[in-house]
């Protein structure tokens, strides 16, 4: 089956409008879960690949078309993992990350922990109807920093610093963080099959 469109099934803007960047070199009509007013899944899984999997089956099965899911989050070492696939609903239902980033910074100063080490992973679920749901996984290491810098991006990125960087997430252009955040890097095992699997 070619792939001509693409729903990608989310319904948060900035991860929208970043998965349509880093799709813009391949001729794949994109569309949003919100464009096509499809409903929000609700994410029950207890890892980014069962919620990523719930996600791409379903808006996949309701619209007849190949759906691209992702389900990422950020995870703090002396957290044991938190807020990970949890990270959304650290914002609360009107999505205040302002307020998810005060929670989490208040949290690691109160585990008395000095090791701030933390990680965005990111798992992104193609189904095209008819066949097995495709996984393509990416991850970046870094650490929490107190205090909010930059204002690009979205979600945590005022408060991830990469290793290798002087800076946050936030204060990468779009064209920099694609080249080596967690959900550039499962895009670009995706984009390395992608070829194959928009001609067959």
């Amino acid at each position: 089956m070619k792939i001509e469109k693409l729903v990608v099934a989310s319904h948060n803007q900035g991860k929208i409008d970043e998965i349509k960047r880093m799709m813009a070199p391949f001729k794949v009509d994109v569309v949003s879960a919100r464009e096509l007013e499809l409903p929000d899944v609700e994410e029950t899984g207890t890892t980014f690949r069962e919620n990523a999997a719930l996600k791409a089956n379903q808006l996949s099965e309701i619209s007849g078309l190949p759906c691209l899911a992702d389900d990422s989050g950020l995870c703090v070492d002396a957290l044991g993992g938190r807020p990970g696939v949890y990270s959304a609903r650290y914002a609360g239902p009107e999505r205040d990350f302002d307020r998810a980033m005060e929670h989490l910074i208040e949290e690691l100063r109160n585990s008395g922990s000095n090791d701030w080490s933390a990680h965005f992973s990111c798992v992104l679920a193609l189904k095209i109807p008819g066949r097995e749901c495709r996984f393509f996984e990416g991850k970046v290491e870094g650490e929490i920093v107190s205090e909010k810098s930059g204002h690009n991006g979205f979600g945590f990125d005022p408060i991830f610093k990469p290793h290798g960087f002087d800076k946050t997430f936030a204060n990468f252009t779009a064209e920099e963080k694609a080249k080596i955040s967690h959900r550039g890097r499962a895009f670009e095992k995706f984009c390395r099959e992608l070829e194959d699997l928009i001609s067959n």
